[in-house]
């Protein structure tokens, strides 16, 4: 085979490679940004709008206990806020640990972030708009901690309804697992997150039940 043609043909077999490659590139793109089918897209909806709402709650229930800021200091420390959530008044920390003030500020800013996530997701795959509101659990647990005097009384109210309002979100992810459109890989790396994220924080707040008030038995699930 003369040389013109040789190259001809590594063109040609060249360019059918490409052009592969680029329809695959849409075909996976396409499929990521569809909705699911059937009874997934029913799941997924419905979990992304609980889920928002879910840490919407856990917004007002973090902002309590580290306190919120208008203006944010420019050195972190211990006495640093967070920003209040748009709907409910400025506050001053209830709590008299640090430790307890570091973490929520922690789960605000992801649960914030997780909540632009969802409604992100609702967006590109069923072109819907969801704004969060706090749901009757989600107001009960929020009741229970500003009722809480500040000091020692709200770092155990906090702890034991915050750890249950973490653990609400459990089964919920878990089922996203097993339950979400199998195209949506980013959704499960979502409800992954979710669940280990939750799970560590029970913990550490079990833990700090533990050492600070000596309620070693504390039960999640069941709130007592």
């Amino acid at each position: 085979m003369n040389r013109s043609l040789q190259g001809h043909s590594w063109y040609r077999r060249t360019h059918s490679w490409a052009i592969a490659v680029v329809l695959l590139a849409t075909a996976t793109a396409t499929i990521a940004d569809t909705p699911g089918r059937g009874r997934t897209a029913a799941f997924e909806s419905n979990y992304l709008r609980f889920i928002i709402n879910h840490h919407f709650s856990a917004l007002r229930m973090s902002e309590l206990a580290a306190g919120t800021d208008q203006v944010r200091d420019a050195a972190m420390s211990p006495n640093e806020g967070t920003a209040p959530t748009e709907g409910f008044p400025s506050t001053p920390s209830k709590s008299r640990l640090d430790e307890i003030k570091s973490m929520a500020r922690m789960a605000n800013r992801m649960q914030r972030e997780e909540i632009a996530t969802a409604q992100q997701m609702l967006r590109d795959w069923y072109n819907t708009e969801h704004r969060p509101a706090v749901t009757p659990d989600g107001q009960r647990l929020i009741d229970a901690v500003e009722a809480a005097p500040s000091g020692r009384a709200f770092d155990q109210a906090f702890l034991m309804n915050f750890s249950r309002h973490h653990y609400m979100a459990l089964q919920p992810s878990l089922d996203c697992q097993v339950q979400r459109e199998l195209e949506h890989d980013k959704l499960d790396r979502y409800c992954r997150g979710i669940v280990h994220a939750q799970v560590n924080e029970i913990t550490e707040m079990r833990m700090m039940l533990c050492r600070e008030f000596s309620l070693c038995d504390y039960q999640p699930s069941q709130g007592q």
